[in-house]
């Protein structure tokens, strides 16, 4: 007996290509197909998708780490400058709070939209008006109202309504107002309007979403903004009014210990002017009443001695309430920001700069804590920070404290010993010293205030922010996205990804048997042949003499029967398959056909008692046959049938279909009628019933020679394989070959069968890999 090869593994692993190739290129019009169409849905996405543009700034910001920059005049007069980090700054640009302003100061909650019948734009520059709410932060949303705008009259129509522009008018949605749109573009065709009013909150987010801050690069400190909207337009106003409001935000910070200064200083500036009013007052009041019109020159000397003296205690005395405030401040807060103590007075340049250091600190906190979580590693840093400088500071303050404390405990003495001096005059200069002596600590402390408070407006209004625009917001030239090619080449993958998954659905994830190759991984059994599907309707496919490509397979399986150990004295053939449907009968009758047709008297034996087929196939009665046999009514001559197919062809009809197959077969008559056709015919082949349902095959198996299992492409289960090497030794069958039946052409064209499920010419390569592929018409095939 031949040994039949296998495909050899190594070799199918030798060419990935080969085996893609061999896959799915009988599918081509199906990926042809998948292709076009992804490829028109890719251009109907490209013709109504909003195209996208990216709008680009950039500015610096002054970072002690990242490098210096020139100091100029105005930083000079700066008493109250801070240092930032590029990285805090970043965070800050891009946080809800700055947002929410650009979103106000925009009148971004209240977006237009310009309608069209299948695509609506945003009518940020087709809409004549901007609307506006009187308080954005509570505005109640609403989806679409539509408007109209009446360029001659100058006037919105809305809810049937006439509105002048500039004023805030009252309507059944709320109060608003219409201004003239400055960037209004007429559209080329007149569509209707709508605007909407969305919350300031849900705005702001949104345009977070498409803002992106980076820094430039790790060796400079200049921060980049990239913006994406389909209006270039409203992103560049976007970015320059995101930058202008960070900085304002920026000077704002820096004024706020000026801003306390201020304040702290009118203030006292109020107390001190009240009580110089009041004691120049008792002054005139005492020289009416005394008749004392000026001082002596002694009381002269007096007044001047003593008065650098108690303009040095108050000055002490406005020193110690600024220490004391500031100490409460310290250790009120944790790191929140809040209302800055004033640093009136404090000569100390370290206990200034650490004052200064601690509340930039705070504010970069306070800014960062907005936008971020609070495991955030550079707000834990900054909190770090924050708790390492407050003890320093409250060291600080102690010392300081502990100085004034003396000086004023001098300063007190020096003031004693001038009362020696107030007693050698007259009482009545006595009095108006005491009362001059309090004048001139007020006007000292009058001036002193003056002073300090022109110092502080300086600074106040001198202050800018520490940040210089590089460039300002500037629109791509083209939309960044979509990008046709990302697209195009997006719907080739998925058009490609689309035929694949139907060939995996259809063939790889198919329960019943598709390729040779997997039969060959499931049983040690060879294929011995393979049979095309053949639609034709004939039931033999060499009738007349006929070469179909069908008839060429069963002659190819009638040499192949030589190689199973089939010759003249062993010449019992039995086909059978796993379930009703895989062609068994018509393998038989071609089979037994392709033999007659070589000179070999043969006959075919109907053994599927339970569901007979060939008898009908070949135009004859099955009324007597082998059950008749089988119960002993009729003998093995009277049994056989000759057959208009050809001459050397006869069958042996089932018979009547008997109630008990298995037990008429498993009888002594079935062996003594094999017995009897041996002497008689050079082939026997026998039809019997699939294996699965019934056991008729395992009875009849051991009397053959040779055992032919028909596995039909697309129909027989892969489960039925996969036993059949246990069944094979359990039943004791031998000389077992599979015959692939059905086989049909791969993929959706009609020229397939060059990469079809098997191997064998004309439809697939051959066993040694050298087959030919032949371009020949569908075949169609009722097996």
């Amino acid at each position: 007996m031949r040994t039949f090869r296998r495909p050899n593994r190594q070799d199918e692993d030798e060419n990935v290509f080969v085996q893609i190739l061999f896959k799915y290129l009988p599918y081509w019009p199906l990926f042809v197909a998948s292709i076009v169409v992804c490829g028109i849905v890719a251009k109907i996405y490209l013709r109504y998708a909003t195209p996208i543009y990216e709008v680009k700034a950039s500015f610096l910001v002054k970072d002690e780490k990242k490098g210096v920059d020139d100091q100029n005049l105005m930083e000079q007069l700066d008493l109250f400058g801070s240092k930032k980090f590029v990285e805090n700054e970043i965070e800050v640009i891009q946080s809800r709070v700055l947002m929410r302003e650009v979103v106000r100061n925009l009148s971004l909650y209240a977006p237009v939209t310009y309608e069209g019948k299948i695509k609506s734009v945003s009518g940020y520059i087709f809409s004549p008006v901007i609307i506006q709410v009187p308080n954005p932060d509570s505005l109640v949303e609403r989806k679409k109202e539509y408007f109209s705008y009446d360029s001659a009259d100058k006037k919105v129509i809305l809810h049937g309504k006439r509105y002048p522009l500039n004023e805030w008018v009252y309507d059944s949605i709320g109060v608003l107002r219409f201004i003239p749109n400055p960037n209004y573009v007429a559209p080329v065709e007149k569509k209707p309007l709508f605007f909407s009013l969305i919350s300031v909150k849900s705005t702001a987010e949104g345009v977070l979403h498409n803002l992106t801050a980076s820094q430039a690069t790790k060796l400079s400190s200049v921060i980049d903004l990239t913006y994406k909207d389909p209006v270039p337009t409203r992103g560049e106003i976007i970015l320059n009014n995101l930058i202008d409001v960070y900085q304002k935000a920026a000077i704002y910070d820096k004024n706020a210990l000026a801003a306390n200064t201020l304040k702290f200083i009118n203030e006292r500036l109020g107390l001190v002017t009240g009580e110089l009013d009041s004691v120049e007052r008792g002054i005139e009041r005492y020289k009416a009443r005394t008749g004392i019109v000026d001082l002596s020159a002694q009381g002269e000397a007096y007044l001047e001695s003593v008065g650098d003296n108690d303009q040095k205690l108050s000055q002490v005395n406005v020193q110690l309430a600024v220490m004391d405030q500031i100490e409460q401040y310290i250790k009120s807060k944790s790191n929140e920001p809040g209302l800055v103590p004033s640093t009136f007075g404090v000569d100390d340049p370290v206990l200034a700069a650490l004052l200064q250091q601690l509340y930039a600190l705070e504010a970069q906190y306070a800014g960062l804590r907005k936008t971020t979580a609070e495991n955030n590693p550079m707000l834990l840093t900054l909190q770090s920070q924050i708790d390492r400088m407050k003890p320093n500071i409250l060291e600080n303050i102690q010392n300081q404290r502990t100085n004034l404390l003396s000086a004023k405990t001098a300063l007190e003495g020096t003031s004693s010993k001038y009362a020696s001096i107030l007693q050698g005059l007259p009482a009545k200069e006595r009095g108006l010293l005491s009362i001059s002596r309090t004048q001139t600590i007020e006007n000292g402390i009058y001036s002193f205030l003056l002073q300090k408070r022109e110092e502080t407006a300086l600074s106040y209004n001198s202050a800018v922010s520490d940040t210089r625009i590089i460039d300002d917001a500037e629109a791509s030239g083209a939309p960044v996205s979509p990008k046709s090619m990302i697209i195009y080449a997006f719907a080739l993958i998925v058009g490609l990804g689309l035929g694949v998954v139907y060939v995996a659905i259809r063939e790889v994830f198919n329960q019943n048997i598709i390729f040779r190759k997997e039969i060959e991984s499931m049983t040690t059994v060879p294929v011995v042949a393979e049979v095309i599907y053949d639609g034709s309707h004939q039931h033999f496919a060499a009738a007349d003499g006929g070469r179909s490509v069908v008839a060429e397979q069963f002659r190819q399986l009638r040499t192949t029967l030589t190689y199973l150990g089939i010759n003249s004295k062993k010449k019992r053939i039995l086909v059978t398959s796993s379930i009703s449907g895989e062609g068994k009968s018509y393998v038989s009758s071609n089979l037994a056909h392709a033999l007659a047709m070589s000179d070999k008297k043969v006959v075919l034996l109907e053994l599927d008692l339970r569901r007979p087929a060939v008898s009908k196939a070949f135009g004859i009665s099955r009324e007597v046959g082998i059950t008749n046999y089988l119960i002993g009514q009729k003998e093995g001559d009277e049994i056989i049938k000759s057959t208009s197919v050809h001459k050397n062809l006869f069958l042996i009809p089932s018979g009547p279909i008997p109630p008990n197959p298995s037990e008429l077969i498993s009888g002594e008559r079935v062996a003594a009628l094999l017995d009897y056709l041996d002497t008689i015919f050079d082939y026997i082949i026998i039809d019997s019933p699939p294996i699965n349902p019934v056991t008729d095959s395992y009875l009849i198996a051991p009397l053959c020679h040779a055992n032919l299992y028909v596995v039909r492409h697309a129909v027989t289960p892969k489960s039925s394989i996969k036993v059949l090497d246990a069944n094979i030794r359990l039943h004791g069958l031998k000389n077992m070959g599979i015959i692939f039946n059905g086989i049909k052409s791969r993929g959706l064209g009609r020229y397939g069968y060059a990469y079809g499920y098997g191997y064998s010419y004309n439809y697939g390569y051959g066993e040694n890999g050298q087959g030919k592929k032949k371009k020949r018409k569908k075949v169609n095939n009722v097996n």
